[in-house]
């Protein structure tokens, strides 16, 4: 036997609207979208509603339910008490069509602003080889239905519609931080590229999106903190731009400059490849490199530099002792 439950429903288009209420039956094991499916049965035909599975697998159905954006299709009623009123209204980022539908083209439109995978050189379709460490990895990311809650709570674009042009949002860095951990992809400035173009520096990491995601996408902890990591690594870790200074990388000839090189070339060096340790026809070490004082290779120091180093070359300065320490005997 169902109940008489209070909903209210906001109506209106892009000129404007109100709330309207509403008693609707409910009965056991019934979801939000079943009940707006009865309105439209029995007391408003004209209420505008997307939806499609109903199994949360489509992520059309995304609307806010008192307050909180959810899915229609996965907001089960027996969450809510039998006297609570239940407000539904449109996703409030996005611009309002009708009713409860809005216009979440701005997302498809960032999405096409995103680099595709590109396919390493010489490696035809079919031929791909992945770790199964690699695959799983990005797996996750792959499980997003498009439902745009994360980008309907984002408070980057959700209080403030002029950061739109600029903010890619998190549904887009989870794609761009799934095809800069993919192994066989052959662009190397993703990581610029969400820096400069996808507004990555305005997430400031209160993770609302993963709080929303009916996958349970760790969105922020494995997606955009570990892109701003690499970011920050490459751009304005102190140890990686003073080594850029002492080696003049930004001065090296295109073709000696890791990011950016073509499929195939050793990243991040502009030396010799990594060498490994001559073995026999068995595949083991020979006697002589096992005896040897640098094993797998010649020292990336010069086969002439002796160690340890003598004092005169070394140019540590020891920090004076404090003098309010007594010295150790």
């Amino acid at each position: 036997m169902g109940t008489k439950r209070h909903f209210r429903v906001w109506r209106g288009d892009s000129d404007g609207g109100e709330i309207q209420d509403f008693d609707v039956e409910v009965n056991d094991g019934e979801v939000v979208l079943d009940i707006i499916h009865r309105l439209q049965a029995t007391q408003t035909p004209d209420l505008a509603c997307r939806w499609n599975c109903k199994a949360g697998k489509c992520g059309s159905c995304s609307m806010e339910i008192n307050g909180m954006p959810k899915l229609g299709c996965m907001t089960r009623m027996s969450t809510f008490e039998e006297s609570e009123t239940v407000t539904i209204t449109p996703l409030r980022t996005f611009p309002i069509i009708r009713d409860l539908v809005t216009d979440v083209s701005y997302n498809y439109q960032k999405a096409r602003e995103n680099p595709a995978f590109a396919p390493p050189a010489g490696v035809k379709p079919g031929e791909y080889r992945m770790q199964q460490v690699d695959v799983e990895r990005s797996q996750e990311f792959r499980k997003c239905i498009e439902c745009f809650l994360c980008q309907n709570t984002c408070h980057v674009v959700r209080d403030h519609d002029e950061n739109k042009p600029a903010f890619s949002g998190p549904r887009n860095f989870i794609r761009a931080a799934e095809l800069d951990m993919h192994p066989l992809d052959a662009r190397s400035d993703r990581k610029e590229y969400a820096k400069e173009h996808q507004g990555l520096g305005y997430c400031n990491i209160t993770k609302c999106c993963t709080e929303v995601c009916p996958e349970h996408i760790k969105i922020t902890d494995n997606a955009i903190i570990p892109l701003k990591e690499r970011v920050v690594d490459r751009r304005y870790d102190p140890l990686v731009r003073l080594g850029r200074k002492i080696l003049r990388r930004d001065q090296l000839p295109a073709e000696a400059v890791s990011v950016g090189a073509p499929a195939g070339e050793t990243p991040f060096s502009s030396a010799r490849s990594p060498q490994t340790a001559a073995v026999g026809a068995d595949g083991k070490l020979e006697v002589a490199e096992l005896l040897s004082g640098h094993q797998g290779g010649p020292s990336p120091f010069g086969d002439e530099q002796a160690f340890p180093l003598p004092e005169g070359n070394i140019s540590y300065i020891h920090p004076a002792p404090d003098p309010d320490i007594p010295p150790e005997h």
